[in-house]
């Protein structure tokens, strides 16, 4: 059996509270987290391992392949990319959110209900997406219609059990929890 590459021990956490902007509801109290580096210094051509951490923590359905060019969000689910390839530039929030530039390594934990689109990547870019156990995300729009039918999901979607790359005791089981109370 191959050793699977470790992830940093302690990445730079970047994290994210976006308000409700009247398209995209956002998280009123989960903030977005981002995992600057989470697996630094691999060899060149190397991806990190981000399926085998995702499914060791509980993170299901998983997949690879871009983020849409148009916002969305997920109102019933929770969601973790992986960035394996290329870079991209992802605009958290709706309209009015963050533009973050994402690199191999890097991860970023959405909570439902947060916005995200890209706005521009590199050939190749690719990301491992996946959902905490039992979670199967809808695909909601920055439409008004969209905004009435979801709105009243994502404040009742539960925590995950884990974080999807460092398992029960990794930083965001931490900050979520506090973020609720």
């Amino acid at each position: 059996m191959a050793k699977v590459t470790q992830p940093t021990p302690v990445p730079a956490l970047e994290s994210h509270l976006f308000p409700d902007d009247g398209l995209i509801p956002n998280h009123p109290t989960l903030p977005l987290i981002c995992y600057r580096g989470a697996f630094a210094g691999l060899p060149e051509g190397e991806e990190p391992p981000f399926e085998h951490y995702f499914k060791q923590s509980g993170w299901e359905g998983t997949w690879r392949w871009g983020v849409y060019g148009f916002h969305h969000y997920h109102s019933n689910a929770h969601e973790v990319l992986g960035v394996v390839r290329g870079s991209a530039t992802i605009r958290f929030g709706g309209a009015t959110g963050k533009s973050c530039l994402v690199s191999p390594g890097d991860m970023v934990v959405i909570p439902a209900g947060v916005g995200h689109r890209n706005e521009g990547s590199s050939a190749g870019f690719c990301v491992v997406g996946a959902y905490p156990s039992g979670q199967n995300p809808d695909l909601c729009r920055d439409t008004p219609e969209e905004y009435r039918r979801a709105a009243g999901n994502i404040a009742s979607v539960p925590l995950p059990a884990s974080d999807p790359l460092y398992g029960e005791a990794g930083p965001l089981m931490g900050l979520w929890q506090n973020s609720e109370q």
